[in-house]
This record gives structure tokens, sequence and C-alpha cells, in this order.
């Protein structure tokens, strides 16, 4: 992505925990269901249990990967989205589905 700068993605990456951390809690509140964000330079690790989503970024590209083998690759856009196969979102909506998926209620 050119005219964009590494700083530009450190500070949406940043931004893309603090809002994992916000959906993680909110979807946790209702089960008392809670989750731990790691964050690194280059490194996010959510963990409930035994499920996770490992996230990596290099520059703009970001790995994604779940316990169950289910994995993608996204890239930040300069307006701060999300490009993927199925075109651009805005990082909440994919914040707030990987939150949503990984605190839903457990089958007992």
């Amino acid at each position: 992505m050119s005219g964009v700068g590494g700083d530009v993605f450190a500070e949406l990456w940043v931004s893309l925990a603090s809002l994992l951390r916000s959906y993680t809690a909110a979807h946790g509140l209702n089960g008392k269901r809670q989750a731990t964000v790691e964050l690194g330079a280059e490194h996010i690790l959510v963990r409930r249990g035994d499920e996770w989503l490992d996230l990596r970024r290099s520059g703009p590209v970001v790995n994604w990967k779940r316990e169950d083998g289910r994995a993608g690759k996204l890239e930040f856009t300069q307006h701060g989205q999300l490009q993927g196969e199925a075109g651009e979102e805005e990082m909440d909506i994919a914040a707030e589905a990987w939150a949503q998926d990984l605190m839903r209620e457990l089958p007992r």
C-alpha cells in the first residue's frame, strides 16, 4: 500500500486489539464468560478456555487462524478497514464477528 507508513498499521493493530477486548467482554457478560486478549507488536492472541483466535501481522497483512483449523488472510486498507476475499469491511465488524464466534455458549 503506497503512501501509508508502518506506524499507521501499528495504530490500526492496537485498535483491532481494543475492539476485540471490548466485544469479547460484551459477549461474555450474560454468561459470565471471559476471554483474554494478549497484544504484541505483530501478534494478537484471544483465548477463552480451549478456544482461541490467533492474529499475526506483517505490515498491512493480517493472517488469522482458529483452534478448529479455520484460517484466513486480511489486509488493512488506507481507510482503516480490513480487505479480504469477500471485500472490505470495517474493523469493528470483523472484531464483532470473531468475538461473537469465540464467546458463543458452548454445548454442554
